[in-house]
């Protein structure tokens, strides 16, 4: 884990990634699109990683692709290479969903285009009152429908307000993101850092099989018809009652002290359920 085109660091079960141009907005290249979809991938198995922080450097969270390195660039490629590029940047988003670990997104700042749809593929996302976020593609000429967005964004907020967002392609301020359900928390700037940490800690120090499960179900069940997702939950939970976290909650609970998840967390004897 010794990316080239952000910075990576881990610490108490948390994987940092910190996109760092702050000179250019954060704005992502070719490479440091394939950096990220490879790194959330790769975090799939590594065990030292229980959770993902995913954040920005300066005023920007991410502002997209380059135009000087990528679109720019794009307009010389053929019709093959300029698919091989899309479907990039849909495996990027892809991998972050499928990754079953909780993903914190901490925006800092401007977060648009390819940078919004990021932040919309974090399970949860904190942002600093400075953080507007747009999806911007329509403002270039492209379809709303970009990297995902369309498929995540009714999900968190509903046809109505993703349809605005996609279409009309206009920034909303933070305190908006926060009314419609795009952001879970907006705190101030100087709090950042340290309150996404702490949720990104609070996480990785929970049940790991749980939270994989959740995220599972909830990328799973959006297209389930509803005696189905009774049958799926009711196997999935009864798995989970086979770990040893629900035996460690109940012995915590029991003997009056903190549940200590970590302990079987797989690379410490404990295995997951298999898709």
């Amino acid at each position: 884990m010794n990316p080239k085109h952000f910075d990576y660091s881990e610490s108490d079960g948390v994987a940092t990634l910190r996109l760092n141009r702050p000179e250019r907005l954060n704005a992502l290249t070719f490479d440091s699109y394939a950096e990220l979809r490879d790194t959330f991938l790769a975090l799939r198995t590594r065990d030292s990683v229980r959770s993902v922080l995913l954040t920005g450097t300066g005023r920007a969270f991410c502002s997209g692709g380059d135009v000087k390195d990528i679109i720019g660039r794009l307009f010389e490629v053929s019709d093959a290479e300029l698919l091989a590029f899309t479907r990039m940047t849909c495996d990027l988003i892809e991998n972050m969903r499928r990754l079953e670990k909780p993903v914190v997104g901490a925006l800092n700042g401007t977060t648009c285009g390819a940078g919004a749809v990021m932040a919309l593929a974090c399970d949860v996302r904190i942002a600093s009152t400075e953080a507007k976020i747009a999806f911007l593609f329509t403002k270039v000429g492209l379809c709303g429908a970009d990297m995902g967005a369309a498929w995540l964004l009714p999900r968190v907020v509903g046809l109505g307000h993703a349809s605005e967002l996609l279409m009309g392609g206009e920034f909303i301020s933070a305190e908006r993101a926060a009314q419609i359900g795009l952001y879970n928390r907006v705190v101030p700037s100087e709090d950042l850092e340290d309150q996404a940490r702490d949720w990104a800690r609070e996480l990785a120090a929970g049940p790991s099989m749980g939270l994989a499960m959740t995220k599972r179900m909830l990328n799973a069940e959006a297209h389930m018809d509803l005696a189905e997702a009774m049958q799926k939950e009711g196997w999935i939970q009864a798995e989970c009652m086979k770990h040893p976290d629900y035996r460690e909650s109940y012995e915590a609970f029991t003997q009056k002290r903190p549940t200590d998840f970590v302990q079987n967390y797989p690379g410490h004897g404990a295995q997951g359920v298999k898709g």
